[in-house]
């Protein structure tokens, strides 16, 4: 038969094709293939190979999209589907977008009838082989060949209505369906919704409207081919596949007219051309969008941290390998490599011998006190050469008040170090996921910090206990010997000595006490350190550790508490990256084919 009449809606809008209905069997070749074939040889050589490489591309682009569930759909996730070259049916309710679908494929497979009939897209793939039996598959039955098409239409009515119920309310979630076959050229084509004016029972006021945007959301896109079908018998004035496409595409540089209902489709005058044109012009592009996207969800996912162990012998290393990480930005801050550690110097350098210094030995011994401390220690007789029980006596009392100071300090570290476990803690980014195992390990950290502040202060405590316990005796051995005995017997008890002689008693006592400070000044400092500092980088976590090897695996499981919505984050990014790797290994292979 001759071709139909071709149609045009303003200068170069659109391209034509006319299409007609034809008998259709399972022996039915695609109508036009050879000529197809020798008006592409024609365009350039190798031409056939490559608009077939480039479409074979798409597809298994397409397909692994849909694999990894990427469906173009609104997410926080990017996606590729979008960026992807497709052919989209578009038309009014009853204007032959089936027959232009079972035109290509050859075979009778969808659903038929009145009204609203296709109410989700249909991604409809195409995938041509050399020989064997024709067959589909569904993405969502991906592992079920079918041999009968009558039960592809069952399918698509049956997966519709689980969707959306047996309403006729519509759904955006797509269905996929490939065909396998000799008789078809590799091609992804999507169908939508017929568009509609008004709303029959059973549908929502918003239908009208809801079908628009959902037609709209696919043909908006710079990478979509429409394919506006319009039945030859209707005034393409006001056809809504015209109308709607030129709003998206308003120089017709990617719209293909379709009418239908004529009993010829006019040789060569399908959309693959046009496709491969598109194909080739965003493969630059399109590569550039996927290395881009492997690097940013690389870094999201690194971000994120590695998932969850299964088995208990990885979930104590995944624990202890965090533990480590802490352990290590904690020595950085004690070892200046972060900043922090220095504070633990401010407090012997300046905080120390500030607090030794507030503690004020002369007041201590001053005229009255050195008499009355003297005099108590002679008891009832008095001493003989010099009052050696009285030297000791206040000796003591000023040395024991140093105690003070040393609490002090192993007080001050001790916050500090608590101040860094906290730092640490923060800044270990892998403790961000897990809670509970952040709580516990800071509560570990502190609590060996507690422990090693009582060794501290224990020993700190006992360099001031050892110079009051044992006094240097070569510095008094040193001082100048009295020639009298300082005193007149016959006097009272707190009249025996004179103030020449109680004021030398106190500037001795004061030189003493003085020399010992500032040997504790230098040792506590080292006790601090030692028991404290060096300890907390030593074996900080050591009896946390302990305790983990004893723990079960379910205990360990609860320790690794990750949020929900992070590790569903994270398998989505694994996914959509395993995605665009795949991608990108198919582009490669196409570049290197060339």
């Amino acid at each position: 038969m001759g071709p139909g009449p071709a149609f045009k809606c303003g200068p170069k809008w659109p391209k034509t094709v006319v299409v007609t209905p034809k008998k259709r069997d399972s022996r039915s070749k695609y109508s036009n293939s050879n000529a197809e074939k020798s008006q592409v040889r024609n365009l350039w050589p190798g031409a056939e190979l490559e608009m077939e490489n480039l479409i074979s591309l798409v597809n298994r682009l397409q397909r692994a999209c849909t694999a990894l569930g990427d469906h173009g759909e609104e997410s926080a996730l990017p996606t590729l589907w979008d960026a992807l070259p497709s052919i989209a049916v578009v038309g009014g309710q009853s204007s032959g977008k089936s027959s232009v679908l079972e035109s290509v494929v050859g075979k009778d497979f969808l659903p038929r009838g009145s009204g609203i009939v296709t109410r989700r897209p249909l991604v409809l793939q195409l995938h041509r082989i050399e020989e064997g039996r024709e067959y589909a598959e569904f993405g969502h039955l991906p592992r079920k060949k079918f041999t009968d098409f009558a039960a592809v239409r069952k399918e698509i009515s049956d997966e519709t209505d689980r969707e959306t119920g047996r309403s006729k309310q519509i759904s955006t979630v797509p269905i996929y369906l490939s065909i396998y076959s000799p008789n078809v050229v590799n091609l992804t084509l999507i169908d939508l919704p017929g568009l509609t004016k008004v709303a029959v029972d059973g549908q929502s006021d918003s239908i009208v409207a809801d079908i628009e945007n959902m037609v709209r959301s696919y043909i908006e896109k710079p990478n979509c081919i429409i394919l506006a079908v319009s039945p030859a018998n209707q005034d393409l004035a006001t056809s809504d596949a015209i109308k709607i496409s030129r709003e998206v595409d308003p120089k017709g540089e990617r719209t293909f007219g379709v009418l239908t209902k004529i009993d010829l489709m006019d040789q060569g005058t399908d959309a693959v051309d046009h496709l491969e044109t598109v194909i080739k012009s965003r493969i630059p592009g399109l590569q550039s969008l996927i290395n881009k996207t492997i690097i940013d969800l690389e870094s999201e996912l690194s971000r994120l941290g590695k998932p969850i162990a299964t088995d208990a012998g990885g979930k104590l290393y995944m624990i202890m390998e965090i533990c480590r990480i802490f352990d290590g930005i904690f020595k950085d801050h004690l070892d200046g490599v972060r900043a922090g550690g220095d504070k633990i110097y401010s407090v012997f350098d300046i905080q120390l011998p500030a607090a030794l210094k507030r503690l004020q030995f002369d007041k201590h011994l001053a005229m009255d006190n050195v008499r009355k401390l003297i005099t108590e220690a002679d008891g009832y007789q008095p001493h003989l050469i010099a009052p050696e029980q009285g030297y000791r006596r206040l000796i003591e009392t000023a040395l024991i008040t140093i105690k003070g100071p040393a609490e002090a300090a192993v007080d001050a570290v001790h916050g500090i170090l608590k101040e860094l476990v906290h730092k640490s803690i923060n800044a270990t980014v892998e403790l961000k996921q897990y809670p509970s195992l952040r709580v516990e390990l800071g509560n570990a950290a502190v609590e060996s910090l507690d422990r090693m502040k009582e060794e501290s202060k224990r020993a700190t405590l006992q360099l001031v206990e050892m110079e009051c316990s044992y006094l240097t005796v070569d510095f008094f051995r040193k001082l100048p010997q009295d020639v009298e005995k300082g005193g007149n017997p016959t006097h009272s008890i707190f009249d025996r000595y004179n103030d020449s002689y109680l004021r030398r008693i106190g500037s001795n006592v004061l030189n003493y006490v003085n020399m010992v400070c500032a040997n504790l000044r230098n040792s506590i400092p080292k006790s601090v350190v030692y028991c404290q500092v060096r300890e907390a980088k030593r074996s900080l976590l050591d009896q946390f550790f302990a305790e983990l090897g004893k723990r079960e695996g379910k205990h360990l499981g609860k320790l690794l508490d990750e949020d929900p919505a992070i590790m569903q984050r994270r398998a989505s990014l694994a996914k959509r990256l395993e995605l665009y790797r795949a991608a990108q290994a198919e582009i490669d292979s196409v570049a290197w084919a060339k």
